[in-house]
């Protein structure tokens, strides 16, 4: 049993901090939160681990990673792609995703899972795409996040345009991940396909199925440019949003990312089907995608989480883009609170992963928190302390990091990992 107290306590994103409060850890659990007064005379033989100085809060949740990504980090570009197009066709294709090996993911994840977790990130939804590096090659790198002891779900982007033997085998291998993860285990599995120009209606709907007999969420990208919605418009008669709903596949357990490009109508969908959105702000304006409607989106009452892209891992900085990006676009400094982009980071990313008690910090959740520095240059009062957070902190500012009640991070080290051997396999 461990009790940790700060100086601020962060529930979550929709109530009020909590000043000079705390929690109590069992079994991995939040048993109880209260003042640090009450916790510490009502449990005198618990463990204390002292926040003092410190804000205790949710641990993020990164609802849209690519594990492989940090590999393309300074790669070199002869040339600027032309459009979102381009970028996958000259560039992330050929240069990144078709050149992956198991060697490589593996060097990856264990340097992408130190790098989020050192962060506050405890929970993760990482997409793979690596043709050439199947079959097998999601079980590899399900042994290196467990090694990590952070939470996640690892999906395969199925998809057919490197050929049919790439494409049964990308379905397959979503299939394996799914069947060999227990439902007790902090690493899970589920269906993701590539798009509807890379992936026709047959493959979607088996996708789908597959997903839908096992109980898990299925996901694809969603008009990251305007490429796909004009594409879709062109070859099927209607954009994107709507073929999925007319192959029935709109729902609440599709998880669509991107959704930069929309139209109305498919804006309406989104929020009228239950599907779930993830953002990924910074991402999609390094491709040259565009800015999300999420404003609109959460409006709407669209369940929506925030990503990374597996381009900046370190989830403050996701935030604080999310936090300038919508009112820059909508001439409105009203835009996106720093309440709303911080639970977008927690709760949000929870529930548009389909998870359950994550992302709050109360009794029955699961004790995944961070410990964050709380020495700012202003006094620190309830009414500016998430913008504090979101627009002041980044990763240099965490102390300390639990997952399932087990302590990841301990005084800003990564505890059991050899950062220096990760950052060399990683450039190797």
């Amino acid at each position: 049993m461990t009790l940790v107290l700060g100086d601020w306590l962060v529930t979550g994103w929709d109530q009020p901090p909590q000043r000079d409060c705390g929690v109590r850890v069992v079994d991995g659990v939040i048993d109880d939160v209260d003042t640090n007064a009450t916790l510490r005379a009502r449990y005198r033989d618990d463990t204390v681990a002292d926040a003092s100085g410190h804000i205790v809060m949710p641990g993020f949740v990164n609802a849209h990673v690519h594990l492989y990504g940090t590999l393309a980090h300074g790669i070199p570009v002869d040339r600027v792609p032309g459009g979102f197009w381009g970028f996958l066709e000259e560039y992330w294709w050929p240069q990144v995703e078709d050149r992956l090996d198991a060697e490589m993911l593996i060097a990856a994840t264990g340097w992408v899972c130190a790098e989020m977790v050192r962060s506050g990130t405890t929970t993760f939804f990482d997409i793979l795409e690596a043709p050439h590096a199947l079959p097998d090659a999601l079980l590899a790198t399900k042994q290196v996040v467990e090694r990590s002891g952070l939470r996640a779900i690892l999906t395969f982007e199925a998809t057919q345009r490197a050929g049919a033997d790439i494409a049964r085998k990308g379905l397959a291998e979503n299939v394996a991940m799914i069947d060999a993860c227990t439902a007790d285990g902090l690493v899970q599995g589920a269906m993701s396909w590539h798009t509807v120009f890379t992936c026709d209606r047959a493959y979607i709907t088996e996708a789908v199925g597959l997903a839908n007999d096992r109980g898990v969420l299925y996901h694809a990208h969603c008009n990251e440019g305007v490429h796909e919605g004009e594409w879709a418009q062109q070859h099927l008669g209607m954009r994107t949003l709507e073929f999925y709903d007319a192959i029935g596949v709109a729902g609440p357990s599709f998880l669509a990312s991107q959704c930069v490009q929309l139209s109305d109508t498919e804006r309406d969908l989104i929020a009228q089907r239950g599907i779930r959105v993830s953002h990924m702000p910074l991402a999609n304006c390094e491709v040259g995608g565009g800015i999300a409607p999420v404003p609109e989106l959460l409006d709407q009452g669209v369940t929506m989480g925030l990503g990374s892209d597996g381009y900046v891992n370190d989830f403050f900085e996701v935030m604080r883009g999310a936090f300038m990006l919508h009112k820059a676009r909508l001439l409105d400094p009203g835009a996106m609170p720093a309440h709303v982009v911080f639970g977008m980071a927690t709760e949000g990313g929870a529930r548009a992963l389909g998870l359950d008690r994550l992302g709050r910090l109360q009794a029955g959740f699961h004790a995944d928190l961070q410990v964050i520095d709380a020495r700012f240059p202003t006094p620190l009062a309830e009414h500016n302390l998430f913008d504090q957070i979101v627009l002041w902190r980044n990763h240099t500012h965490v102390r300390d990091v639990m997952v399932g009640g087990t302590f990841r991070v301990r005084d800003s080290e990564v505890l059991d990992t050899d950062l220096d051997r990760l950052r060399a396999e990683s450039q190797a």
